[in-house]
Formats: C-alpha cells, sequence, structure tokens
C-alpha cells in the first residue's frame, strides 16, 4: 500500500476550524467549542486526569487527534471547507466516535504475528486500546501530525499478521499427526515448518516438528535432492486459496537461506542450531520423545 499522499500536514480538525474562521456562522462555532469542550472533559476523566492541567491539556490533544483521523478517513473530499461541512453536520462527538472506532478497530488486531494466553486479557485489551490512542491521536494544534498516516500503515501491518495468524492457526488444524493445541503460537514459526517439511514431497502438512524430525527431514532431502517447485507446488494445492500467496511468499524466503543449507553441505548440527535460532523457535521441540 502506498502512503505517498499522507505526509505530516496541520490536523484535520484544525483545517477544518480555519475554514469556520472564515464563515460569519458564530452560533455554529459556538455549539463546536462546547461540544469539543465536552469530549476533551470526557477524555481527560477517561483517559488522562481531569483534574490537573496537564490533563486536560493531553486530552485536549487527544481529541483533536481522534478527531483528525476521523475526518481523514472519512470520504469526504480533502479541502477544509468539506471537512468542516461533515463535521458540522455529523457533529463533533459523532466524528470523535467514529475516529475512536477506528483506534478500538487498530487495537483489536495482532501487534505480532505471535500468539499468547494474554491476547485476551480484558485489562491487556484495554492497556492496548490506551496505548494506540495516546500513540496516534496525540495531536498539536499548532505543529504538524501524521498520525493518520501512522494508522493506515500499522492497519495494513496488522492485518498481514492477522492473515499470519490465521493461516498458522489453519496449520495447526490440519497437521497431520493431530490438532496442535497449545495455546501459545508463533504463527511465522508455524508457516516455516510447514514450508520445511513440503520438501520431503509426502504432502503431508506438519505445523509442529521436534528435534529427530527434523533429523530426519534433512537426512531425507539429503538423499532425495527434490525439484523444489515441484514438491512446494504440489503443497500448495491442498491449502485454501487465501493462504498460498503467504506461504509461496515465505518459500522465496527461505530458498536461498536455510533451504539451500539443508541441501547443501552445512553439518545438520548447524543446520538444527540456524532453524531453532532464526526460524522456527517455541515451534520446535529440541528435546527427543
Amino acid at each position: 500500500m502506498t502512503l505517498a499522499h499522507y505526509t505530516s500536514h496541520t490536523p484535520q480538525l484544525v483545517q477544518a476550524l480555519e475554514a469556520l474562521g472564515q464563515r460569519a456562522d458564530k452560533q455554529g462555532a459556538d455549539i463546536l467549542f462546547d461540544e469539543l469542550c465536552g469530549i476533551t472533559q470526557l477524555v481527560a476523566k477517561k483517559f488522562t486526569n481531569d483534574r490537573t492541567a496537564d490533563g486536560l491539556q493531553d486530552a485536549y490533544r487527544l481529541t483533536i487527534g481522534c478527531i483528525s483521523l476521523a475526518l481523514s478517513m472519512a470520504d469526504i473530499a480533502d479541502s477544509k471547507d468539506a471537512k468542516l461541512s461533515f463535521l458540522l453536520q455529523n457533529g463533533a462527538e459523532y466524528v470523535f466516535q467514529m475516529g475512536f472506532r477506528h483506534i478500538k478497530q487498530l487495537s483489536a488486531l495482532p501487534y505480532t504475528a505471535f500468539v499468547s494466553d494474554f491476547d485476551n486479557d480484558a485489562f491487556v485489551q484495554q492497556r492496548n486500546l490506551k496505548a494506540v490512542f495516546m500513540e496516534l491521536c496525540s495531536a498539536d494544534a499548532s505543529s504538524d501530525w501524521k498520525g493518520d498516516a501512522i494508522f493506515k500503515s500499522e492497519l495494513v501491518d496488522r492485518q498481514r499478521n492477522q492473515q499470519v495468524i490465521d493461516c498458522g492457526k489453519w496449520l495447526r488444524k490440519h497437521n497431520a499427526g493431530g490438532l496442535v493445541r497449545d495455546s501459545e503460537m508463533d504463527a511465522n514459526a508455524v508457516i516455516t515448518v510447514a514450508v520445511l517439511f513440503a520438501l520431503n514431497g509426502s504432502g503431508r502438512i506438519v505445523a509442529r516438528t521436534a528435534q529427530r524430525d527434523l533429523e530426519q527431514l534433512i537426512a531425507q532431502v539429503r538423499e532425495a535432492k527434490p525439484d523444489v517447485d515441484a514438491v512446494w507446488n504440489a503443497f500448495l494445492k491442498k491449502i485454501p486459496p487465501e493462504f498460498q500467496p503467504m506461504l509461496r511468499e515465505r518459500m522465496e524466503q527461505l530458498r536461498d537461506t536455510i533451504v539451500k543449507k539443508m541441501l547443501g553441505r552445512s553439518k545438520p548440527k548447524t543446520v538444527l542450531t540456524e532453524l531453532q535460532d532464526h526460524y522456527i523457535g517455541s515451534e520446535q521441540d529440541i528435546d527427543y520423545d
């Protein structure tokens, strides 16, 4: 996704207020001012501190950024008058809630492709929501702001992480040795395990491995010298279409790195160590059964 059009700029709310300053609609300005004061007070009460000047100032910055994010994401023309009209027609509180929903959407998506037991903890979820809100929506009315660009970039990254996790869960569910029930998961490592074991040409889906299995895999592929593209293409036919591009991308990443070492003359112990340290980590059981 190209973010070239989203550079630092004055917050969208400030742009709308600049347009308002050119109008003679004092009643609209008074209503908007009252709404912004009410929102700032609410934000201070919930997120900063409504009993101190610093807390109110921080809440004011968050109000500016959250409304600006909503205006940036709204389907309106990129002009000060269009932003002002949208704000006046819908009301500042409604627009603020629009922006906050975007923040909630983002915070609900995974920051990494690692799944842990803490992900569903209500306290952790609330803490993450606050952290995202504070990071992206703090905007100074007198300075340039790029919170909307960061939001859009972060949204793409987190949606990607969600896709990786979904793929990892599917592979675990269809693991040839039975469903993998471990509550924690490094989804990137699961995908790597599946791609590497596809090299043996058996067609079996392997989502979790042990050290002995890896040793056998290295011995098998060195003896068989498989056509890498052929076995990987055959493996992809067993995978749902929505996950195939992701797996193929991982294949291309591994082809000239660890796969080359697995098929080459590197000592098996060296390959196993590299796999454990850099590729499959917690998805490898290093103990023998």
